[in-house]
C-alpha cells in the first residue's frame, strides 16, 4: 500500500472532516465551508478555556514558600552520569512519578510530552520514532537502519518499540540530535534510553489495577528487597488487554484491534565490594495485538475479512559491570543479548469477499527473527588520572554487535497461497570511541568526542539476491561550555551522526519483471548530518524553575528517503530507499518547570520545526507516475518540501494542583500541527489539540485515580495513505482515488488503583 495525493489546504479543522476536493496538477481547490469554521473556532474556544482553567487554579493557590525546589535530575545515558542542567544537549527526561502521573503504560504515550518528536502508528502500537523531522516510518520487506535508537536496559530495541512498556521504569531519557560518538550507526536523529527501577534496600510489594472503557484492563505486580547482605533483587510482571476501540461491521466483532499484552522483567543486583557493583536483568515480553484500523469509507468502522495482527515475543537479558578499584580509571561494561520474534499482518483490501463483484482480496503477513548480541567496554579516568595537570577528563571504549533478521513474507489472494518471499540480513560492527573534557578556566570547558565505526553487512533472500556492504563510519562532536553561573549553563555544539547505507532486495528481484524499475535504485547511500546547537539551561527563583532552551540548524547529506514503484504485475507496490542530495531542519526547542507554590506546578514544553528536502527529484512520487501502464511521466521537484511526519509545530503544557494533602489534580493540554504523511504524495493530517485530566488521592500505602484522555475527543489521523493518482481502494466507487486514514485514540476514561506492603 502507498500513499496520498494532497488536500492542500490546511483548514485546521478536526482530521474526520475531510475535504472532498481533489488536486489537479499545478491547481489547488480552495474549500473552507461554515462547517469547517465554526470547528476550527470551538477549538480555539476549547483549548483557551483549557489554558484559562489551568491559569485560574494556578492562581489561586500561588502561596510560594521558600523552601519549595524542584528535584535535580541525572542523565545516565551519556559517558558519564550528568546532571540534567549540566549537559550540552537537547533532552527530555521523565522519572517514574511523571510516568505514573501521564498515566502512560507504553513509550508511545510519552512522545507528545518532548518537543519536536514524532511517532508513526501503522500497527497496534508505533514502532519508529521521528526525532526533528527525522526517522521511519514503517517496514516491510527490507530491513531497516533506523535514525532513532531503542536502549532498555542497554538492550537495543531498535525498531522493537512495541516492547517498550513504561512497567517498573525508573526513567526515560530522549535525546535529541546525532549521538554519533556514544552510539554511532542507530542514532543519527536521536536516542531514546529506558531504565528499570533499581532492587530495593528494603522488602517492597506493590499491586496495581487498572480499569477503562473498550474493555480495557490491567494487573500488574512488583516485589523487591534483598536476598542477602550483598545481593537484592526486583520482579516486576503485567497483563494488559484491551478490545480496542474499533468496531468490525462485517465480522460484527469490537475485538479486531486489540491489546493483549504481558512482560516480565527481573534484575539482580550485586553488590561484590565497595568497588564492584554487578546488575543482571532479564525480559520477557509476549504480545497478540489486532490491527485492523482501516476503513473504505475513513471511520472507526471497518469491513475486513481477514483481520491484520501486531505480535511479538522477546526474550531478552543484560549483564552490567562497574568496577573502580584501580586508582587511575574506572571500567564499565555491558553485555546484552536479545531474540524476537515478530509478526505483522493485515487486510489488503480492507473489505471481505462478496463486497462487490469487482473486487479484489488479499492479504499480506511478515514474519521476523531477529538475533541481536552487543558488548560494551569502556574506561573512565579518574582525579589521578586527568591529563593536562589535572584539566581534561577521558573517556574510551569499545564496542561490538552483531545482529542477524530473517524474514518470511506470506501474501494470500482470495484466502489462498499467493506467493512466499525469504530473506536473511546480517549485520557485525566493531566501533572505538573516546571523550575528552577540558576545563578552559573557571566558566569555559571544551567536551570533544569520536567514534569509528565499521559496519559489515550481508544480505540475500529467495529470490538469488545477494550483497555484501562493508562500510567505514565516523561520528563525533565538538562542545563549548559556558557556565555563567552555578545556575546557568549556555552551551554551543557542532555534532556528526551517520545512518548506513545497504541494498533494495526486493526492488533487484522486482525489477526482472517490471520495467519501470531502474538499477539507480538497488543500492542506497550512507546517510551524514551535522548539528549545529545552541543552548541555555538554568534553575532560578531558590531552583523553582528550571528551563531548558535549544535552537538548531541540521545539515543532511544523501538522506535518506523512502519511496515506492507499483507493479502492475500484481497490483502491488514495492518500497525502496533513495537518496536526497540533502536536507536541512531547523527548530526550537523549549522545556520548563516551574513550582508555582507548594501546591501548584506548571510545566510545558514547546517545538517549531523546519525540516525540508534539497535538491530532490522523485520519480516515485504519486504525481509523477502513470501506475495502471506502469511508466514514469516526469519526476517531481521535492526540493524544498517539508519532510514527512515534521509538523511545524508542537507543544505541552500542564498543570498539577494539590487540591488538599492527598488529592492532585492533573490537567494537560496537547497539541500539534499538520503534516505530511509520506514522502510519497502530498497528503496532510490536520493539526489537533487534546485534552487530558487525572484526579489522583494518595493514601500512603494505596492510591487511586480517574482519569481520561482526549476529552474533547477530537477525531486526528495518524497516519494516511493514497494508492495512486488513478486508483483506490474501494470497488464500489471504481477504485477512484481517494485518501485513506488511521486514527487515534478517542475519548476514554478509566480508573487506576495500587496498594504497597
Amino acid at each position: 500500500m502507498q500513499t496520498l495525493e494532497p488536500d492542500p489546504v490546511n483548514t485546521g479543522v478536526g482530521i474526520g472532516q475531510q475535504s472532498s476536493s481533489r488536486r489537479t496538477p499545478g491547481l489547488f481547490h480552495f474549500s473552507i465551508t461554515r462547517e469547517r469554521t465554526m470547528q476550527h473556532l470551538f477549538k480555539v474556544k476549547l483549548l483557551t478555556q483549557s489554558l484559562g482553567l489551568i491559569a485560574c487554579l494556578s492562581s489561586n493557590l500561588t502561596n510560594a514558600a521558600e523552601q519549595t525546589k524542584i528535584e535535580e535530575v541525572i542523565v545516565t545515558s551519556q559517558f558519564r552520569d550528568t546532571s540534567l542542567l549540566d549537559l550540552a544537549s537537547s533532552v527530555s527526561v521523565f522519572d517514574q512519578n511523571t510516568i505514573a502521573a501521564r498515566g502512560a503504560d507504553n513509550l508511545e504515550q510519552l512522545l507528545n510530552m518532548a518537543p519536536n518528536v514524532n511517532f508513526s502508528a501503522g500497527a497496534s502500537r508505533g514502532r519508529f520514532v521521528q526525532i526533528r523531522g527525522i526517522g521511519e516510518r514503517s517496514q516491510f520487506i527490507d530491513p531497516v537502519n533506523p535514525s532513532v535508537g531503542l536502549i532498555i536496559d542497554g538492550i537495543d530495541f531498535t525498531g522493537l518499540g512495541l516492547a517498550a512498556s513504561t512497567l517498573d521504569i525508573a526513567q526515560v531519557e530522549i535525546l535529541r540530535g546525532p549521538q554519533g560518538a556514544e552510539y554511532g550507526a542507530n542514532a543519527l536523529a536521536g536516542l531514546i534510553t529506558m531504565n528499570t527501577a533499581a532492587p530495593s534496600a528494603s522488602p517492597l510489594f506493590k499491586v496495581s489495577a487498572e480499569t477503562a472503557q473498550y474493555n480495557s484492563h490491567k494487573l500488574g505486580l512488583v516485589a523487591s528487597g534483598p536476598l542477602s547482605e550483598k545481593l537484592s533483587y526486583r520482579i516486576a510482571g503485567q497483563n494488559q488487554q484491551s478490545d480496542g476501540y474499533i468496531k468490525n461491521r462485517h465480522l460484527d466483532r469490537d475485538d479486531t484491534n486489540n491489546i493483549d499484552e504481558s512482560i516480565l522483567r527481573g534484575k539482580l543486583r550485586f553488590q561484590a565490594s565497595d568497588d564492584l557493583q554487578v546488575d543482571a536483568s532479564l525480559l520477557y515480553f509476549n504480545a497478540d495485538n489486532g490491527y485492523d484500523a482501516f476503513s473504505l469509507n475513513n471511520t472507526r468502522n471497518t469491513l475486513s475479512d481477514q483481520p491484520g495482527h501486531d505480535r511479538q515475543e522477546t526474550v531478552a537479558g543484560s549483564i552490567v559491570a562497574q568496577w573502580s578499584a584501580n586508582p587511575l580509571f574506572g571500567l564499565e561494561s555491558a553485555l546484552s543479548v536479545a531474540n524476537s520474534n515478530t509478526e505483522y499482518g493485515y487486510d489488503e483490501d480492507w473489505a471481505y469477499v462478496g463486497y462487490h463483484v469487482d473486487e479484489y482480496s488479499s492479504a499480506d503477513n511478515y514474519q521476523r527473527d531477529k538475533d541481536t548480541v552487543s558488548a560494551d567496554f569502556r574506561f573512565i579516568s579518574t582525579e589521578e588520572s586527568t591529563l593536562f595537570n589535572g584539566h581534561s577528563s577521558w573517556v574510551i571504549g569499545a564496542y561490538l554487535r552483531n545482529e542477524s533478521e530473517d524474514l518470511r513474507r506470506d501474501k494470500t489472494k482470495n484466502h489462498q497461497p499467493n506467493g512466499r518471499f525469504e530473506s536473511e540480513f546480517d549485520t557485525e560492527n566493531y566501533a572505538v570511541y573516546g571523550q575528552l573534557r577540558s576545563s578552559l578556566g573557571e566558566a569555559f570547558a571544551l567536551v570533544t568526542g569520536l567514534r569509528a565505526e565499521q559496519r559489515n553487512a550481508d544480505y540475500s533472500d529467495s529470490l538469488a539476491v545477494k550483497s555484501n556492504n562493508n562500510e567505514d563510519l565516523w561520528g563525533g562532536n565538538i562542545t563549548l561550555e559556558y557556565h555563567y553561573n552555578n545556575d546557568t549553563l549556555i552551551y554551543g555544539t557542532v555534532s556528526r551522526g551517520y545512518k548506513a547505507g545497504g541494498v533494495n532486495g526486493r526492488i533487484i528481484s522486482a525489477a526482472a519483471t517490471n520495467p519501470a524499475i531502474s538499477p539507480e535504485t538497488f543500492e542506497f547511500d550512507t546517510e551524514y548530518m551535522l548539528n549545529y546547537e545552541l543552548g541555555l539551561k538554568g534553575n532560578w527563583l531558590n531552583n523553582r524553575v528550571q528551563a531548558q532552551v535549544a535552537a538548531f540548524y541540521q545539515d543532511r547529506n544523501d538522506a535518506q528517503a523512502k519511496q515506492s514503484i507499483f507493479d502492475p504485475n500484481n497490483f502491488s507496490f514495492d518500497d525502496y530507499l533513495t537518496n536526497a542530495a540533502g536536507g536541512e531542519s531547523t527548530g526550537l526547542e523549549i522545556e520548563a518547570n516551574f513550582l508555582a507554590s507548594e501546591s501548584v506546578r506548571l510545566f510545558a514544553s514547546a517545538g517549531w520545526l523546519n525540516a525540508e528536502f534539497k535538491d530532490f527529484s522523485s520519480a516515485s512520487h504519486v504525481d509523477a507516475k502513470d501506475d495502471w501502464n506502469g511508466i514514469v511521466l516526469a519526476p517531481v521537484d521535492m526540493d524544498g518540501r517539508e519532510v514527512a511526519h515534521a509538523p511545524h509545530y508542537q507543544f505541552f503544557l500542564g498543570s498539577e494542583i494539590a487540591l488538599t494533602s492527598h488529592l492532585t489534580l492533573r490537567l494537560e493540554v496537547e497539541g500539534k500541527d499538520e503534516f505530511y504523511f509520506s514522502n510519497s504524495h502530498n497528503e496532510k493530517s490536520e493539526s489537533y489539540n487534546l485534552v487530558n485530566a487525572r484526579l489522583s488521592y494518595d493514601g500512603g500505602n494505596w492510591g487511586i485515580a480517574l482519569w481520561g484522555r482526549n476529552l474533547n475527543n477530537e477525531d486526528y489521523a495518524t497516519r494516511g495513505f493514497y494508492f495512486s493518482n488513478q486508483f483506490g481502494n474501494d470497488p464500489a466507487k471504481g477504485y477512484a482515488p481517494e485518501a485513506y486514514y488511521q486514527y487515534g485514540e478517542p475519548r476514554v476514561a478509566g480508573i487506576s488503583a495500587n496498594y504497597s506492603f
